[in-house]
């Protein structure tokens, strides 16, 4: 039976959504309006945590292209984008983050390891929002956290344990890691260039759009759903169509029902249009 129309539509950010120049296409955001003006819910589903999904957002601006919710830290929150409210995280707790950073130490001598924790809103003042062991080396061009001891990384719940290693790949990583979390962390990765992510098992971005539909009463009978990378895996197995990315990881093609071309080509939108061109 065919797909479509789409009453939800879920995208992955980096590698998915925009351009290698961090941009959301005027083609994107014309069918991406054309689809919200049919109806369509458009949920941003993405690694980022809340302070980075303005970046997005703000190129909406202007346009009739709705996003009133937003997936964050690979499904641990939830977040109210027009609200600029956190409406819910699922945290590890601080026992639980000591006793992985025990098996990162182990497994990845000389890792740098940081920890995402979820404010109230996107810049809540009261609460430092990642806070990195010394010499924890960003993967992306914005850092923004606060160095500090090694026990202060874990002394507060975390929405995610970041572990950076430049130089191995970010598989590896996980092999190494994986087995060893005696089923305390869900392991991923959105990019291949030495950083995992640990969250709490089952936490992932299908489970974060399953919970956002339960709280904010969306429809979900006709879902799509694009991404890249393994981090992505899940939702667009759970998605009733899964689309990945041209130039994506093979955990990525492997889980979806649709290749499309890659983000720099428009991917997304060649998509959509079928059903909002």
């Amino acid at each position: 039976m065919a797909f479509g129309p789409p009453v939800l539509i879920a995208s992955d950010v980096d590698g998915t959504l925009i351009d290698d120049d961090n941009r959301v296409s005027a083609r994107t955001i014309d069918v991406l309006a054309a689809a919200s003006t049919a109806g369509a819910e458009f949920v941003l589903a993405t690694g980022r945590p809340p302070r980075w999904i303005a970046e997005i957002t703000d190129q909406f601006v202007g346009t009739a292209v709705d996003v009133r919710y937003a997936v964050c830290a690979n499904g641990a929150i939830l977040y109210d984008v027009v609200a600029d409210r956190v409406i819910s995280a699922s945290t590890l707790a601080p026992d639980v983050l000591r006793h992985l950073g025990d098996v990162i130490y182990r497994q990845l001598p000389g890792a740098g390891i940081a920890s995402e924790r979820a404010g109230r809103s996107a810049h809540d003042a009261a609460t430092a929002p990642f806070v990195a062991t010394a010499g924890y080396q960003h993967a992306w061009l914005n850092p923004d956290h606060v160095e500090v001891g090694d026990d202060e990384v874990f002394a507060e719940p975390a929405v995610k344990l970041l572990v950076r290693s430049p130089g191995m790949p970010s598989s590896e990583m996980a092999q190494r890691i994986s087995p060893l979390t005696d089923g305390l962390a869900e392991v991923t990765f959105s990019t291949d260039n030495g950083l995992v992510e640990l969250s709490v098992p089952g936490t992932h971005k299908a489970s974060g759009l399953q919970l956002l539909v339960a709280e904010a009463g969306l429809r979900a009978d006709a879902v799509v759903a694009f991404g890249d990378m393994p981090n992505d895996a899940e939702m667009l197995t759970w998605a009733h169509h899964g689309v990945a990315m041209g130039h994506g990881h093979p955990a990525a093609l492997a889980a979806a029902d649709e290749v499309t071309i890659g983000n720099n080509d428009d991917g997304v939108a060649r998509v959509l249009e079928r059903w909002f061109g």
